[in-house]
């Protein structure tokens, strides 16, 4: 016999943002292997006497590497039992998810996929504004600002993320945003579109600042704190 995995998006942080689902596996789940950013009050659903282990990665820390969250979650389901792979924010929007199922699917482990409120909704909806517009903003885009080595990727499509038109999102990318810019505007898109930086997005330490695309690079190649941030761009960021 194996166990049971459930993959459960937790939201941004907020523990009010969890699904009835997210709740119903967590009170019932053996053991809970959790991202840093779920952590805190979101495991105060976690059934009392469940085994919490922490597995998360943040960047600048020192955070176990992917192949040996996905062996440890794979031991963990073969000794049988209810299994909770709690993942900040949607976990199939830059968690790293199919590593973990493909791991899961080699060793012949069931599994459910729970969805979180994704960390880009949670932080326009923060800011106050929404991700697309009819007519003048129909194309939202998410992009990670970081590849596995910390840089900024070199295979984006910087003619899309240069569109005035669009809403775009960027995850993990607070230390790669002014050479990012720099690059965007070889592409034409202008120093003064509108942007905000949101961090700690749902959580009492949240911090939504408005930028133009130029004024942000500035202070991000001066100043990064260590709360986790999107950085949100485009004809509605203003």
């Amino acid at each position: 016999m194996t166990g049971f995995v459930s993959f459960i998006g937790s939201g941004p942080g907020d523990p009010e943002l969890l699904t009835l689902k997210a709740v119903d596996r967590l009170k019932r789940a053996d053991a809970v292997l959790f991202d840093d950013l779920s952590s805190g009050p979101i495991l105060g659903h976690a059934r009392p006497g469940a085994d919490l282990v922490g597995v998360g990665k943040r960047a600048g820390r020192k955070s176990p590497k992917q192949h040996h969250v996905s062996r440890l979650l794979v031991d963990y389901a073969q000794e049988s039992g209810r299994i909770v792979r709690l993942k900040s924010g949607d976990g199939g929007i830059f968690g790293r998810l199919e590593e973990e199922l493909t791991a899961l699917k080699d060793a012949n482990i069931p599994y459910e996929i729970i969805p979180g409120v994704p960390s880009a909704c949670a932080a326009a909806a923060a800011a106050g504004i929404p991700l697309t517009r009819r007519l003048t903003a129909r194309r939202v885009q998410f992009v990670t600002g970081h590849d596995v080595t910390g840089q900024l990727p070199e295979d984006v499509n910087l003619a899309a993320l240069a569109d005035p038109t669009a809403s775009t999102v960027v995850f993990m990318g607070k230390r790669t945003f002014p050479k990012l810019l720099a690059t965007l505007m070889e592409y034409g898109l202008p120093s003064a579109t509108p942007a905000i930086l949101a961090e700690g997005v749902s959580t009492p330490e949240q911090h939504i600042t408005r930028h133009t695309m130029a004024s942000l690079a500035d202070h991000l190649s001066r100043e990064i704190s260590d709360q986790p941030a999107l950085i949100l761009y485009g004809p509605l960021a203003s």
